[in-house]
């Protein structure tokens, strides 16, 4: 069947550069300024090529390259690149967190498509919260719009030994502060944990996002996989430029695309792949700016059903190279594809189902098969109960099994700068048995930092303890591991139930009940909530203030409240 074309004055661009009058003149004459003809803008698609490169960005090193190669395929379909920067997240270096400001990036993404004389986007991210925020703000404008996954970076290496960043960062730090590894192995695993451009190559936010962003239908088939440093990376980047242009003739948006079904292939993705526990807000959020509603009960639900196959970092043993070449992200897809609506449409004009046709495992250690899956069940568990009345998440799959149920004393820290300052105290009463509680860390106390993975006690690591229940409001890098419950919800800042667990409280939690419990009555509760004081706001103005006032709970996304929806936006005036 032929692909309905849209006409060059049906264009959005049009309004701008097609028009006959002093403002169009204007437009066209400052394009001229900067040196292109008439025949490289007039009647052609202008693709806007959202790119979050930056100095201070190591995951998108490469982006000054790709982005040359982006605008090259965009060329060659005709049409005409403009590279349009956005505000950075740097995970490695923004603080306090850049959870913090994936709003604004999104905010940024959704204005510069809606405010310039646009008619497609190249997306250009893939450092953790980049990946939300670019597909958030695009599903706002609702202009079309594929994304290019930034690939993960190169294996390291430490004595002939591979090491996966963040991951084996926690680790070889542990085993610092235990007195195993010198300061100068400490200094070889710092050099050799990050050898080239691209993001975390473990199973982290970066790598589960992009995977997300591939199966909901919004990159080329097999993006996602393909390390940075590849040179199947450059010509993914180009053929990205090529297709947006057909993209915007075929007026494909990203609303076409990003259905329920869609969401529920993307939450199959996170459990077969064990991946990142932040997952779950960022794909709420990006629902929310579809128009769809996503319960986190949804992701519980499939979980149950669906097994763990990929073995990577940290709930597995292999890097995301390896999975790259063990056959990718489509030969995973298959061998979950009678878990998958494979009929949902994709940014290349195919369905998800035709896109993973014939993919195949290379590897069958690092992408398993069903009958060897690491977990019948999969990587993520959503837990309620009255510490938790809204929600909290666990991976099961990189804790160890002993502590999935666990009844321990409570030893509660207020906020972050409390547990720094204790949590290595000889004299702090704590044991292997104890439930480690952080406070005040969720998105209005703290901006939701990745705090989750609290240390262990100097004291219980020269006894050889490797993983405690640790309980909080903050989230965790999907580089970490451990039996580590968080986004507790509603947050201890705002009079959520953690903010009441006192030192000796038994805490109990129970992976397979999906449980997790204060065993304090409801009158003390009640008691201690009469007398809880809310804290003062934090921030009393610029970007931080706005967010105060509107980002909702974990939950909800920690969206800001006025961006869900889909609500319209008039066009802008151009006169």
């Amino acid at each position: 069947m032929a692909v309905q074309r849209k006409r060059p004055e049906e264009l959005r661009s049009h309004r701008w550069y097609g028009v006959h009058d002093l403002r169009s003149f204007g437009h066209r004459s400052r394009t001229l300024q900067m040196g292109f003809a008439r025949e490289d803008f007039a009647g052609k698609p202008v693709i806007g090529i959202i790119n979050t490169w930056s100095d201070i960005n190591p995951c998108h090193y490469h982006f000054k390259q790709r982005v040359e190669e982006v605008k090259r395929g965009v060329w060659q379909a005709g049409g005409f690149p403009l590279e349009l920067p956005a505000i950075t997240l740097a995970e490695p270096f923004q603080k306090p967190t850049t959870m913090m400001y994936r709003n604004l990036l999104a905010m940024d993404a959704e204005e510069l498509l809606r405010s310039y004389p646009v008619d497609g986007a190249v997306l250009m991210g893939g450092c953790d919260k980049t990946t939300p925020a670019l597909i958030m703000g695009a599903t706002s404008a609702n202009l079309p719009a594929i994304f290019l996954p930034a690939g993960p970076m190169l294996r390291g290496n430490w004595h002939g030994e591979f090491l996966g960043s963040g991951t084996d960062s926690w680790k070889y730090w542990a085993e610092l502060r235990a007195g195993t590894i010198s300061e100068r192995d400490w200094k070889e695993v710092e050099e050799g944990i990050a050898r080239s451009p691209g993001h975390c190559m473990v199973m982290g936010t970066a790598s589960t996002m992009t995977s997300v962003a591939e199966t909901l239908g919004l990159t080329l088939p097999g993006a996602a996989s393909i390390p940075a440093a590849d040179a199947n990376h450059g010509r993914m980047a180009a053929a990205s430029g090529r297709r947006i242009v057909d993209m915007v003739w075929e007026d494909i948006k990203p609303r076409d695309l990003l259905t329920a079904a869609a969401f529920d292939n993307a939450i199959v993705t996170i459990h077969a792949l064990s991946g990142s526990t932040n997952a779950l807000i960022h794909l709420i959020a990006m629902a929310g700016r579809a128009g769809i509603a996503l319960r986190l009960e949804r992701f519980d639900e499939l979980s149950r059903t669906t097994p763990v196959l990929a073995n990577i970092r940290p709930a597995g043993v292999h890097l995301m190279e390896d999975f790259y070449y063990a056959g990718g992200l489509r030969a995973l897809l298959a061998q979950v594809a009678d878990a998958l609506a494979l009929d949902c449409r994709t940014v290349n004009g195919c369905t998800l189902g035709e896109n993973i046709a014939g993919a195949r495992i290379y590897k069958p250690d690092v992408i398993r098969t069903r009958a060897a899956a690491l977990s019948p069940s999969g990587g993520l568990a959503v837990l309620r109960g009255n510490l938790a009345p809204d929600g909290a998440v666990i991976k099961p799959t990189a804790a160890e099994p002993r502590l999935l149920r666990h009844i321990g004393p409570a030893v509660v820290f207020r906020n972050y700068d409390d547990m720094a300052s204790r949590i290595d105290d000889e004299a702090l009463a704590i044991d292997e048995s104890s439930v480690v509680v952080l406070q005040n860390a969720g998105p209005l106390g703290a901006g939701m930092p990745e705090w989750g993975q609290l240390p262990i006690p100097k004291k219980l690591l020269r006894k050889g303890v490797r993983d405690m229940v640790r309980i909080s409001d903050a989230r965790m890098s999907g580089t970490s591991y451990g039996a580590c419950v968080l986004h507790v919800a509603p947050e201890s800042y705002v009079g959520g139930a953690l903010a009441f667990v006192r030192d000796g409280d038994l805490v109990e939690l129970d992976v397979a009940a999906r449980r997790l419990e204060l065993h304090v009555s409801g009158a003390e509760l009640a008691r201690r909530r009469a007398s809880w004081q809310s804290p003062a706001p934090r921030f009393q103005r610029g970007f931080g203030a706005l967010y105060a006032r509107h980002v909702t709970q974990a939950d909800k996304g920690c969206d800001f409240d006025f961006l869900e929806g889909v609500a319209p936006t008039p066009e802008p005036d151009i006169h």
